[in-house]
């Protein structure tokens, strides 16, 4: 198993996305990024922690490749806008890519030159490529969020058009029994 960790927003949208690919061991909520040890949700959203919203990623490569990975994740966040997601603002919400050895960085930087060459979004990627530090894992009531507050005006109007995207896009990476969106 591979490891990969990601910012990209709110880590409820990601986790999500991510807990449905086949291949994917598991999908954890957390903090990586910043300079305070063991932060709490608080402490992250008052923007003084340095941490990013976070997923780590356990996959296996054999099933599921980092390159699939990143086109989930540049598909389902908006990669071109600094310190933000939609309504939710703050370096908390920064694009990230958490690489855990060169060859992901690698990757990683190949994968976004090709989509600024293919000029795939409308403005620059702001995404930071950072070398993977300590992850903490979120509070248990972050993790598999939306599967567990489905009908959240936030989960309704955020996350399940996000689902949608993933479903529409890349329907042969998705688990035999993904639930629906």
């Amino acid at each position: 198993m591979n490891k990969a960790t990601l910012a990209g927003g709110c880590f409820w949208c990601i986790e999500s996305a991510f807990n449905r690919l086949e291949g994917v061991q598991s999908a954890i909520s957390g903090y990586i990024g910043g300079q305070t040890i063991d932060p709490s949700y608080r402490d992250v959203c008052d923007g003084n922690t340095g941490h990013a919203e976070a997923v780590e990623i356990t996959f296996d490569p054999a099933t599921l490749s980092y390159r699939d990975l990143l086109a989930v994740f540049f598909a389902i966040h908006d990669p071109t806008t600094p310190n933000r997601q939609g309504y939710d603002v703050g370096t908390q919400y920064r694009s990230a890519i958490f690489y855990h050895d060169d060859a992901q960085r690698q990757e990683a930087a190949t994968f976004i030159a090709d989509l600024e060459r293919q000029r795939v979004f409308d403005a620059p990627i702001v995404t930071e490529l950072v070398a993977a530090g300590t992850f903490y894992p979120a509070e248990t009531y972050h993790q598999q969020y939306y599967d567990q507050n489905r009908s959240a005006p936030y989960c309704q109007a955020i996350i399940a058009p996000k689902l949608a995207k993933l479903q529409h896009l890349f329907p042969a990476l998705l688990r035999r029994h993904t639930p629906d969106v």
